[in-house]
């Protein structure tokens, strides 16, 4: 698989990431044996980078990386989230972007992971109570100590972003970017991220599944999938949405690919590093086979036709999620 140099702080990774939150959290129930062998298959492709953090489980999606990575540590880009805070039981306690917690929460990453050292580690949400210097200077003393090699932000505003790299450089920020969500394009974010030098990770490129097709109903969905509460999956928002896809799922076949695969070339077109999350080999397959299609100047432009910036009907999140993003 084709490398990219994620910003300009020299991170090299592969074009094509793997999300790994759903193989322990938020979309029904985890099957290890099939997770780890979905890891193993990410490897063997070429893919370099794994997605994860400590509230995805919570700490089971870190356990089962550390468990994936035994032994041959360095065939992966480990990247994980510290800001939303848990117990050592579990308890989920807040959102908490203090020094003392970032600290406490890296080694348990360590632990968790069973390795010496994280390579990207992100402020998964900006917490609005502690000024971000504070927070990203300490980030960045895990930096000075050999713990973390490269820091990021998730979720975070221009003038976040600009105040946070002012304390250390970041070489990612990673957010939602997809045919159905191009925010980024116009709330300043994007040009943000050019203008520094920091690289984009996108994730739920394919629209937390919308995009891949093979959505049909979502009651279909598992009783804890958390789309269940996404205003983009109920009532007319879905219907509205779905006729969206049926358009793409057209322009994918002409073209002789799948929605999915469309959809993620269209991503890298962008010059984002998509995280597309999967715990399955099949899926995985089919993702990683988007990395081989060219997206042609014709190709934007029909794209663009019948999926404009805007075009996706509903919020992000769920009213209670939506506050926690930074804007």
């Amino acid at each position: 698989m084709r490398i990219r140099t994620l910003g300009d702080r020299g991170l090299r990774v592969a074009a094509q990431g793997l999300g790994c939150m759903g193989m322990s959290a938020h979309y029904g129930a985890s099957d290890e044996p099939e997770s780890l062998a979905t890891i193993d298959r990410a490897l063997e492709l070429g893919v370099t980078m794994l997605d994860t953090a400590e509230g995805y489980g919570p700490f089971r999606n870190e356990q089962l990386i550390g468990k994936a990575l035994a032994g041959r540590r360095d065939a992966a880009v480990v990247a994980t989230k510290t800001g939303v805070e848990f117990s050592d039981a579990g308890a989920f306690l807040g959102h908490n972007g203090s020094p003392d917690y970032v600290r406490r929460s890296a080694d348990r990453s360590l632990r968790h992971l069973g390795t010496d050292h994280i390579d990207l580690y992100y402020l998964h949400r900006v917490d609005p109570q502690v000024p971000i210097e504070e927070t990203v200077g300490a980030m960045a003393e895990l930096v000075t100590a050999g713990k973390v090699r490269h820091l990021g932000l998730c979720e975070a505003a221009p003038a976040t972003i600009r105040r946070a790299h002012a304390v250390h450089p970041l070489t990612a920020v990673q957010t939602e970017y997809s045919l159905f969500e191009r925010g980024i394009e116009d709330d300043g974010v994007l040009s943000t991220l050019e203008e520094l030098g920091i690289g984009l990770v996108a994730y739920s490129p394919l629209g937390r599944g919308f995009l891949s097709g093979a959505v049909t109903n979502p009651d279909n969905f598992a009783a804890d999938d958390f789309r269940r509460t996404d205003p983009r999956f109920q009532g007319e928002n879905f219907n509205r949405n779905m006729a969206v896809v049926e358009q793409v799922r057209r322009l994918a076949a002409g073209k002789g690919v799948t929605p999915s695969q469309l959809a993620l070339a269209w991503v890298l077109r962008q010059g984002a590093v998509p995280i597309p999350g999967t715990k399955r080999r099949r899926y995985l397959e089919e993702n990683v086979a988007a990395t081989e299609v060219t997206i042609t100047a014709a190709d934007l432009a029909a794209i663009e036709a019948v999926a404009p910036r805007g075009v996706v009907s509903g919020d992000r999140y769920a009213p209670e999620l939506m506050q926690f993003l930074n804007g």
